[in-house]
């Protein structure tokens, strides 16, 4: 089977039948390659699941996710809402934990629930992989990092804990609490101490990352792996935490627009005959009135989503004589060529595709940005007249004016512009002012 389309980044795999039906519902950090392993020979033997499963598939949908924590979030509620028959797991609706801090008491307390409700407390989470939240909070508890108080007792600094109870408690014995039953710590220290672990959880870990780094290392040097693997596991529970969570819930029709977009990636892919499915695509136009103000500007989409942090904005050096106006051409290669350069320098994963607002012209001038920059990267131009995707070196596609990979080339052509003419606008009205 043909899997080609599927990316190869964190998300959940919806695998159909030959009517649409659900067949079964996955999740991934690597989609095409969890994947691609239904289909090896060796998974025959493994049980009747998995042969029965393949045998079925006629179609494999995909919703990216912004992490695999994420991706195990909507799994479960997909999998809750339709039911699928090769899907065991999640059928009980066995909810994630949260890590919840009494913030409405004056001592505040912290502990792991399943239930989220609205009490005034503060909530983290969900967690898909609780195992390592629990370890790395038992050693959190351990070395005092969390050194909140950890009985179930009801008490205020009006309503104090009677003394028989304190007597009781076998954490105020141990010293494995603050105490502040018994006054040992005051209310506005024991707040600083709820304050450290919520900023924690909000994603300050940058302190106890370096301390488990620097002991994961010294352990390895002494050949003490054991202590060295604990240490690892704990900096992958840090890493869970921190993972991006776009979403809570999924309602159906977000299920709708989420496959809308991946499917237009999986369309885009097939017309342009791309190796790739283009999950990062940025956009380019520029804005200039009489050869005045003359801006371009790059707006990035990945996964059918605007993606800010890849933004650009350029004011254009070439210099247009007025009388001859703009030089759409000229602005256009120059502000690919600046790109290129950017993404050359920074040296991360090349954008899979570059789109331009305009015809063959434009499209031609990109191109010579492109072999002059020495890298590779997909181009194609949507034109505004016919709304007609140009390709290099091919005759020019007019695809259907509902067909949803047309839809999101207008979609990020439409928003490129936006962004260049605003910034056209705010150099222009700022020289106005000026002269």
């Amino acid at each position: 089977m043909n899997i080609s389309h599927l990316p190869k980044t964190p998300g959940v795999y919806i695998m159909r039948d030959n009517t649409s039906n659900i067949l079964y519902i996955g999740k991934a950090k690597n989609i095409q390659k969890r994947v691609s392993q239904y289909f090896l020979k060796s998974t025959g033997g493994s049980g009747w699941k998995i042969p029965n499963l393949t045998a079925l598939i006629q179609t494999i949908d995909y919703i990216s996710c912004a992490s695999e924590r994420e991706a195990l979030l909507i799994e479960k509620e997909l999998i809750k809402k339709f039911q699928p028959f090769f899907n065991a797991l999640w059928k009980d609706g066995k909810s994630y934990p949260y890590i919840k801090i009494t913030t409405q008491d004056d001592f505040p307390r912290l502990s792991l629930t399943r239930r989220k409700t609205k009490d005034k407390a503060l909530y983290f989470g969900p967690y898909p992989k609780v195992e390592p939240i629990k370890h790395l909070l038992n050693h959190l508890w351990k070395i005092k990092y969390i050194n909140l108080r950890r009985c179930k007792f009801e008490f205020s600094q009006k309503n104090k804990l009677p003394e028989h109870k304190i007597n009781s408690c076998i954490y105020y014995h141990t010293s494995q609490c603050p105490a502040p039953c018994a006054g040992k710590i005051s209310k506005k220290e024991y707040l600083l101490l709820v304050k450290r672990i919520v900023l924690f959880l909000k994603g300050d870990y940058s302190a106890l990352l370096e301390e488990f780094s620097e002991k994961m290392k010294k352990h390895s040097n002494n050949l003490e792996y054991e202590k060295a693997k604990t240490q690892h596991d704990f900096i992958k529970a840090i890493v869970h935490l921190s993972e991006k969570v776009r979403v809570k819930t999924f309602p159906k029709i977000q299920i709708t627009e989420e496959l809308t977009k991946t499917n237009a990636i999986t369309q885009l892919k097939t017309i342009l005959n791309l190796k790739n499915p283009p999950s990062h695509i940025e956009t380019f136009d520029t804005s200039s009135l009489f050869a005045r103000d003359a801006v371009g500007a790059s707006v990035c989409f990945i996964n059918g989503e605007k993606h800010a942090a890849y933004y650009r904005r350029y004011k254009i050096k070439y210099n247009a004589p007025l009388k001859h106006g703009s030089n759409d051409f000229k602005m256009i290669k120059e502000i690919v060529s600046r790109r290129l350069a950017q993404i050359k320098k920074s040296k991360k994963t090349n954008p899979d595709l570059f789109l331009i607002d305009g015809g063959k012209g434009q499209l031609k001038m990109a191109l010579e940005a492109m072999k002059e920059s020495g890298l590779k990267i997909p181009v194609i131009a949507l034109s505004k007249e016919y709304e007609e995707i140009h390709l290099p070196g091919k005759k020019a596609l007019r695809p259907e004016r509902n067909d949803c990979a047309l839809k999101l080339l207008q979609k990020m052509r439409d928003e490129a512009h936006r962004f260049a003419i605003t910034y056209h606008r705010k150099l222009r009205d700022t020289r106005l002012i000026n002269e």
